[in-house]
């Protein structure tokens, strides 16, 4: 490797020095270095320094010419080195292209992580001195495009998804001068080596049957093996479309949204009795154990008006709510709720409240999916909760 001496004008430096704030000490130091390290490489590719004439001489110096060059430190401004021939070129902006690229890298990860663009702005602005508008940040943050739509389209069939947990939060976007609710589709699996991934999104215009229908058909597509469970709440669309695409799968609705819905039918008082009991059901091991206890709420509750229309949303739901049962207590907290992808759909609300509206379609596909794929490597790096082997109950 070529060394490279620098022979630094420390007069320049020490009236930089005595003349000027600390900021432009470092700018002259760093300029003054780069400078040197330009001309050494002029002198390797002529093969003579300045005034030596000798045999193996390539072409003549042809002066300079000046360049701006935004480093962390700020904007400076070099004297590029030119020669006759006009083939000489540095290699000093490659070599700091990645740092440029960390910098650039940092300003993306702090818009992904709910920092608003405008205050991006003012760090970016406050570490380098120069100004850089919101619509620069902006057009920064869609170089992720390609790689979330590699990580949203890749295979899935690298390993067995035991359970299959879906649901759809809302965010809101502009779309032709208008403010529109939009849903975001979202899947994680439970893999079974116990982990977590998160393998599919979409922000779509509507929840309906056939977008959930056209989201799981893709999901298919890319490899996705036919899950055990599949959890989700009870819209009727998306229903529709988990007995339609995952023949043979079971489909357990959400105990927590299940038992919101009843607790919403009763009075506001005089009810903790009644709540702890329909808690209970759910807390048996096994589904006999809990028949018998909605049989004894059943007995108690009844023929109570107040409790009537409670008892009615028990009742239609419980079978869709207790499939669980067909598998091992051991996992019965992880597969009984959408607990998985609620939690999912949180930690990307706390981004999307800096935002609060998405200026189009694509921002909000660019910035959930970059969330995504930050929650995604999270989760992935955790233990396994489970083992998969023999989660069946015997019968």
């Amino acid at each position: 490797m070529t060394q490279l001496n620098l022979n630094l004008n420390l007069e320049e430096i020490e009236a930089a020095i005595l003349g000027s704030d600390m900021d432009n000490i470092i700018k002259s130091s760093v300029i003054l270095m780069l400078n040197q390290y330009m001309e050494h490489e002029r002198d390797a590719y002529l093969q003579a320094e300045a005034y030596e004439r000798n045999d193996t001489r390539v072409t003549q110096r042809n002066g300079y010419y000046e360049r701006d060059y935004t480093l962390a430190i700020g904007k400076i401004s070099l004297k590029v080195p030119r020669t006759r021939d006009g083939k000489f070129s540095t290699t000093l902006f490659e070599r700091h292209q990645r740092m440029d690229k960390a910098f650039i890298q940092s300003m993306m990860e702090m818009v992904v992580q709910g920092v608003s663009t405008r205050r991006v702005t003012k760090i970016v602005e406050e570490l380098i001195g120069e100004t850089v508008s919101a619509s620069f940040i902006s057009t920064l943050t869609k170089r992720l495009d390609p790689l979330i739509k590699e990580w949203a389209s890749r295979k899935l069939d690298h390993c067995h998804f035991a359970f299959l947990y879906v649901d759809a939060m809302y965010i809101k976007v502009r779309e032709n001068r208008k403010i529109v609710s939009k849903a975001v589709y979202i899947a994680a699996g439970l893999r079974a080596d116990g982990k977590t991934e998160i393998i599919g999104f979409k922000v779509a215009s509507v929840e309906s049957y056939t977008a959930w229908k056209g989201f799981f058909q893709e999901l298919l597509e890319r490899g996705l093996n036919k899950p055990e469970l599949v959890i989700s709440d009870a819209h009727v669309g998306l229903k529709k479309a988990i007995s339609e695409c995952f023949l043979g799968t079971g489909w357990q609705r959400c105990l927590f949204h299940f038992t919101r819905n009843i607790f919403t039918k009763l009075p506001k008082k005089d009810t903790r009795a009644f709540r702890r009991k329909v808690a209970a059901i759910f807390r048996e091991d096994t589904l006999k154990d809990a028949k018998l206890k909605y049989q004894a709420l059943q007995d108690e509750y009844s023929e109570v008006d107040k409790y009537e229309k409670a008892m009615d949303v028990l009742e239609q739901g419980f079978d869709e709510v207790t499939q669980y049962y067909q598998f091992k207590p051991a996992i019965h907290r992880f597969i009984r709720t959408t607990n998985r992808v609620e939690n999912i759909n949180q930690q990307i609300r706390r981004r999307e409240k800096v935002i609060r509206i998405f200026p189009n379609h694509d921002s909000a596909t660019r910035l959930i999916g970059a969330v995504l794929m930050d929650i995604d490597d999270e989760i992935k790096k955790k233990s396994p909760m489970f083992s998969y082997k023999n989660v069946y109950v015997e019968e």
